[in-house]
């Protein structure tokens, strides 16, 4: 399989609130998912174009969910890139949960509340994988568009390492960070401490 390739694309202009946009949604070949790339300004041929692969987050992105910072990571990624100039946000569906999927991410939601387990330990405790996300299909569309280094805004040494494997130089990985509240708190400290991701130790602002 040409790892440059993608089954369908169709491409679209997007007005959004932080400004236009060129909308791609396309389907990728090695999971026959949809997903959606969010390009701003000129990126083909560039170098260091500011990057965000972001994975699905129906309850922080959609629903505005405090105990995540999703919703906060994917609007601070698309200011970052329209403050640029150019930039790619690639929306990555079926990744809700680090790959578990909406049922049974609240079912770990539900544990959590219930036992005091972590975001890890609730997965295992119901037998589910940590992370089975796949970053393939970011690394295929950022090819597609033509993209030749990234800057990656991502606080996840693990996402920078996967789009290494998948043919795309990562010039620079830099912080994305959220705001830390009591509801997030948590979450935040097992990422750190539990799944290796670059957070200064989080802590709420008037601690």
């Amino acid at each position: 399989m040409n790892d440059d390739a993608l089954d369908e694309a169709a491409e679209a202009e997007l007005a959004t609130r932080w400004g236009p946009f060129r909308l791609v949604a396309f389907r990728d070949p090695g999971d026959r998912g949809e997903h959606l790339a969010l390009v701003h300004g000129e990126v083909r041929d560039r170098d260091e174009v500011p990057v965000r692969i972001h994975s699905e987050c129906v309850t922080g992105d959609v629903f505005g969910a405090l105990r995540c910072e999703c919703g906060d990571q994917l609007a601070a990624a698309v200011g970052v890139v329209t403050a640029a100039g150019r930039g790619v946000v690639v929306y990555l569906r079926g990744h809700e949960g680090r790959g578990i999927g909406l049922l049974d991410k609240v079912r770990t939601l539900a544990l959590q509340d219930a036992d005091g387990l972590d975001t890890v330990d609730s997965a295992t405790a119901l037998g589910l994988p940590v992370d089975v996300r796949d970053y393939g299909p970011a690394a295929r569309v950022l090819r597609h568009l033509g993209v030749r280094s990234v800057r990656l805004l991502s606080n996840n040494p693990d996402k920078a390492r996967a789009l290494e494997t998948h043919g795309v130089k990562v010039a620079v990985r830099e912080r994305l960070l959220a705001p830390v509240r009591p509801e997030n708190l948590p979450y935040l400290v097992a990422k750190r401490e539990r799944l290796g991701h670059d957070l200064p130790a989080p802590e709420l602002p008037d601690a």
